[in-house]
């Protein structure tokens, strides 16, 4: 039997393109080489994309680690309606062998968004993850509680303000609403860049400048006292959950110096030691919000647990971490499922999901 064609997708030009490299890494060493053959497509910080050696990701475990511009290997083009070569160099003017499937290992702004899903479902190329919808509002975190809101699942109050709204209103105001301490977000980011935790005028100030570096809207949201849980969900349209997680930061919250530049920055509590009736309650939240927000394939979710026992979302990742260290792969690891077996499956998603998707028809027939 022929070996499936696997393009792992990295890079990016996002804040988080470095994680980007890290999770890459990971996923290129634990595919099974002997029923896949694996294809690294880099995309550097300027957009382009690049044929990549898979020296290129060997040194990629410093944070700091960055594809080089214009020099990770021959650019490449994705050809929208090609069957056969979709993927076309830019200088040989030569086809790829057809991909059978591409894992997007991309987080954050023009990855994560929908935007890629978008091109790659133009070019009729299967991939693991959501698609264009449930990639564009799991990363939009305004929309994506008003969603949840709207279906009932519960969250931290908040405002979401553009750049004159946040101008114009003020820390009394904010504080009024939401309490101190609150904290100021981008409302398209991830790996908390961006995050400041706010507890007066001089901290909204700051704040809300930092926030709308990477973004052109912001949310400003209640400060939730509780314990930082994470559910791991996989499936199509019946998806599961792991077992819970729990994050300790060791900083004031986690931040992105604590999730990749301090090795120490976080304590991991896989599983969680949460009464049953929690547990089982934040497993039940995960798939409701995996499918509320019309997600596929793979989905951290993420909450707070108060002391009380009730929990609220925080929030969704459509395209989770796969480092050596990231909650997603090792919460399915502790509920039973390997690195190796899981990437699998997630590959065995995305056929399935394309294969289903053939189906609909794409001209009007009068119905018999």
């Amino acid at each position: 039997m022929p070996k499936k064609r696997v393009g792992i997708l990295f890079g990016g030009k996002s804040v988080e393109h470095e994680v980007s490299l890290q999770s890459a890494r990971n996923v290129y060493e634990a595919i099974d080489k002997t029923r896949y053959e694996t294809v690294l497509i880099g995309i550097d910080k300027a957009g382009q994309w690049h044929v990549c050696d898979p020296a290129l990701l060997a040194g990629a475990t410093a944070p700091a680690a960055e594809l080089p511009a214009g020099g990770a290997g021959e650019a490449l083009a994705l050809v929208p309606g090609e069957t056969t070569e979709a993927l076309v160099g830019t200088r040989s003017h030569r086809g790829l062998p057809p991909l059978d499937v591409v894992f997007p290992v991309l987080h954050g702004t023009y990855g994560e968004d929908g935007t890629v899903q978008g091109l790659l479902k133009l070019a009729n190329v299967p991939f693991v993850g959501a698609g264009v919808l449930g990639s564009a509002v799991g990363m939009d975190k305004d929309v994506a509680k008003r969603l949840l809101k709207e279906a009932g699942l519960p969250v931290a109050r908040s405002l979401t303000l553009n750049e004159a709204a946040a101008t114009a209103v003020s820390f009394a105001e904010l504080s009024a609403q939401l309490g101190v301490p609150f904290f100021v977000k981008p409302a398209n980011s991830g790996s908390s860049v961006g995050v400041t935790k706010v507890r007066d005028a001089a901290g909204w100030a700051a704040a809300r400048t930092e926030a709308l570096r990477y973004d052109r809207k912001l949310l400003a949201e209640e400060f939730v006292q509780g314990r930082e849980i994470e559910v791991a969900v996989l499936g199509n349209d019946d998806p599961r959950a792991s077992v819970p997680g729990e994050i300790v930061p060791r900083h004031e919250f986690y931040s992105y110096e604590a999730k990749y530049l301090d090795e120490n920055g976080a304590a991991l509590r896989i599983p969680a030691d949460l009464p049953p009736a929690v547990s089982e309650r934040v497993r039940q939240l995960a798939v409701q919000t995996f499918k509320v927000l019309e997600c596929a394939g793979m989905a951290r979710v993420d909450f707070f647990v108060r002391p009380d026992g009730t929990a609220c979302v925080n929030e969704i990742n459509t395209i989770p971490g796969f480092t050596k260290i990231s909650m997603y792969p090792k919460l399915w690891e502790a509920t039973g499922v390997p690195y190796g077996a899981l990437i699998e499956r997630l590959l065995d998603l995305a056929i399935e999901r394309f294969a289903s998707e053939q189906r609909i028809e794409t001209s009007y027939r009068p119905p018999a």
